[in-house]
């Protein structure tokens, strides 16, 4: 199938901001789409060539891919630049700058699907000696084949930002529409495989059927289960009836996979992080049996065998060289709080057995291997969780998490089956969309930062500015994020692509027209730049409303 034709869904998706008819436009199209090639349409109408496990990635900067379009166009890298400052993004500047060109120079081969989808997976493999230029000439032998606006989807596929509204809501209710299946048996496939590729092509080729098959599989990481913040900890386990209580820990929650030989070690953000903390690898290989796996845990940094600072552990999973000194300097340990695959699923099992087949096999021996502190809690012994709580803030952990311990893990969803209750007050993830240069001894750092939260098909509403919790050391650093991701830059005011991620604490919530979501932030303060967590990862406008207290 011809690449233009995934193209021409893409424009027809970007021209609508209806979901309704996002979700038929890919129906039909993925109706007409042979088996072998449905699941490279899928992951590319994501705006990616990789499902979200994959450790691979195509490793093309921005400034590469501008060099690319350049030589392809005949223009200087620096009237790219200023296309990409005019438009908005890479993409709408490769168009424009083909469009600008006279076309007889392209088309050296008619582009189909499978060959951009092909090549662009390559560029991960390529590595070693000479393999800049090698990806380069890779990237140039799709760009001076393309046509306008292919230039300008395949530019937005290398960078994985495709721009045309759809999310994984949209991909699963189209698959559901195209090949009439249930809503809720496509979701429950995709929850368990975290493969909307894989579950397209289940659905086209076995039906319902097919797709109720499909469960977790070590080595291929699945959303985490998400908690909703408790009320208080004698009105959670009230509603409960009986609860499981752990303590909260302020580290990186980690999923582990073992299948075989191999461990793999991936974030909330599904992002691989097993080389940059070797030794954790070789704890857990001596505290599990040999056994296929998966668990999860939260991974702390210590010091003196005391928690110390989340940034620290940041620094650690961040480290790609002297991997030894990082070892020696931060020593980490890792609290271990479930178990969803043992030999087979264990997912529609209640969390108290998943709990009890956790403690049966994990040799807590090993200093850096524990399980995390925990009790169970009913409403006649509400005290016992209260003192968990206030230990663990005397050992300088969060607070407590409140789990049901009756219910299944459910995979990317946050339900009040699991809960937590901390000790500062409730802070909010958002992301950065632009932001503002200082005055004075910070004229050169961006100061104040417009900062959103994400509504129903991932559109993006901005909640407040924020310009305090930022030392110099901070500003320095998110001020070279925001010139790596920069859109425009206009005077003193600049827009970023969403990429860039911040923990902001804040007084108050409170009616704003000035802001997309409608509310606003009293005195927001930036706690930390969260490098953990994602865009899927940020707080929703609806929450936002269930917390408004007006």
């Amino acid at each position: 199938m011809k690449y233009q034709k995934l193209v021409d869904v893409y424009e027809a998706l970007a021209a609508t901001t209806k979901r309704l008819e996002k979700t038929s436009i890919l129906a039909e199209f993925f109706k007409k789409v042979d088996i072998d090639t449905l699941p490279k349409v899928v992951l590319m109408a994501l705006g990616t060539v990789f499902p979200p496990w994959s450790e691979e990635e195509q490793g093309i900067a921005d400034k590469l891919l501008m060099k690319a379009i350049a030589d392809v166009v005949g223009v200087s890298v620096r009237d790219v630049e200023d296309q990409v400052r005019e438009q908005g993004d890479i993409g709408g500047a490769a168009e424009k700058l083909y469009k600008a060109k006279s076309q007889t120079t392209f088309f050296s081969q008619t582009l189909d699907i499978d060959f951009v989808f092909s090549t662009l997976r390559k560029l991960a493999k390529i590595s070693g000696n000479r393999s800049i230029s090698r990806k380069i000439a890779r990237v140039l032998e799709l760009l001076s084949s393309a046509s306008a606006t292919e230039a300008k989807y395949i530019s937005r596929t290398i960078i994985e930002e495709l721009r045309i509204g759809v999310g994984e809501g949209i991909i699963r209710d189209a698959i559901s529409q195209a090949f009439n299946v249930e809503k809720s048996v496509a979701d429950r496939a995709h929850m368990l495989t975290n493969d909307l590729g894989l579950v397209a092509k289940v659905a086209k080729e076995e039906g319902e059927e097919g797709l109720k098959k499909l469960n977790l599989s070590p080595g291929k990481s699945v959303k985490p289960m998400l908690a909703q913040l408790s009320e208080g900890i004698g009105i959670s386990i009230e509603e409960m009836g009986e609860a499981i209580c752990e303590t909260k820990y302020d580290g990186i929650r980690v999923q582990i996979h073992k299948k075989g030989d191999k461990i793999n070690l991936f974030t909330r953000r599904l992002e691989n992080i097993s080389k940059a903390i070797p030794e954790m690898i070789d704890y857990i290989k001596k505290a599990f049996p040999d056994e296929d796996f998966i668990a999860e845990g939260e991974i702390i940094a210590t010091k003196n065998n005391k928690p110390i600072s989340f940034q620290y552990m940041l620094q650690r999973v961040r480290r790609k060289y002297n991997i030894e000194k990082a070892i020696e300097d931060v020593p980490i340990r890792l609290y271990l709080f479930d178990l969803l695959y043992f030999k087979e699923p264990m997912i529609d099992e209640p969390l108290a057995i998943r709990r009890k087949t956790l403690e049966d096999i994990v040799d807590t021996s090993i200093d850096q291997i524990n399980l995390s502190e925990m009790i169970k809690a009913t409403p006649e012994n509400i005290q016992d969780a209260v003192n968990l709580f206030n230990e663990s803030i005397a050992n300088g952990h969060e607070g407590i998490m409140i789990k049901n311990p009756k219910e299944p893990y459910i995979p990317g969803i946050r339900e009040k089956k699991m809960l937590k209750f901390k000790a500062e007050p409730e802070t909010l993830d958002v992301v950065v969309v632009g932001g503002t240069y200082g005055v004075g001894k910070r004229v050169n750092f961006i100061g104040s930062y417009k900062v959103a939260l994400q509504e129903e098909d991932n559109q993006l509403k901005t909640v407040a500015h924020v310009a305090t919790g930022l030392d110099d050391d901070t500003l320095a650093e998110l001020t070279e994020l925001m010139n790596k991701y920069k859109i425009v830059e206009k005077g003193t005011k600049i827009e970023v692509e969403p990429r860039i991620i911040l923990e902001i604490a804040y007084s108050e919530i409170v009616k704003s027209p000035e802001y997309g979501a409608g509310y606003s932030l009293r005195f927001p303060v930036v706690k930390r730049i969260r490098e953990d967590k994602g865009l899927a990862d940020i707080d929703t406008v609806e929450r936002l409303k269930s917390m408004f207290k007006g």
